[in-house]
């Protein structure tokens, strides 16, 4: 359902209608790229629930595995841009100088997350 009210979303989410709503979506996707420069979704599953996230890989974590940085259930690594080249990273994969990473998550996974890397930045 394309929806440009978004008082009525719940009412159409009773009768299990998938709602397209660009006036909450706007909204959401403007307060990201004013607020988190530093990791911004990509992708966005079902009503945002889960998003996929892209960030430049801070210096703090380099050599480090993903294992030791993903900490969270909430974060899964779906993603690696390594020197122009994509790649399906593991948990073993060590990080490196220039890696942009890309975690599937869901909003408690990105905002500690966000708090990691922003933890490590001031160190």
């Amino acid at each position: 359902v394309r929806n440009y009210e978004p008082q009525w979303r719940s009412m159409y989410e009773v009768f299990n209608q998938q709602v397209v709503s660009s006036s909450s979506w706007g909204a959401q996707r403007l307060e990201e790229l004013l607020y988190h420069v530093e990791m911004h979704s990509v992708f966005s599953a079902g009503n945002g629930e889960v998003e996929i996230y892209e960030f430049s890989v801070p210096p703090a974590w380099f050599d480090k595995p993903i294992k030791d940085l993903l900490t969270s259930e909430d974060c899964i690594p779906v993603g690696l841009t390594r020197a122009g080249t994509a790649l399906l990273p593991d948990l073993n994969t060590r990080l490196a100088e220039g890696d942009i990473i890309l975690v599937s998550t869901t909003l408690k996974g990105i905002e500690e997350l966000r708090n990691k890397v922003a933890h490590s930045q001031e160190k």
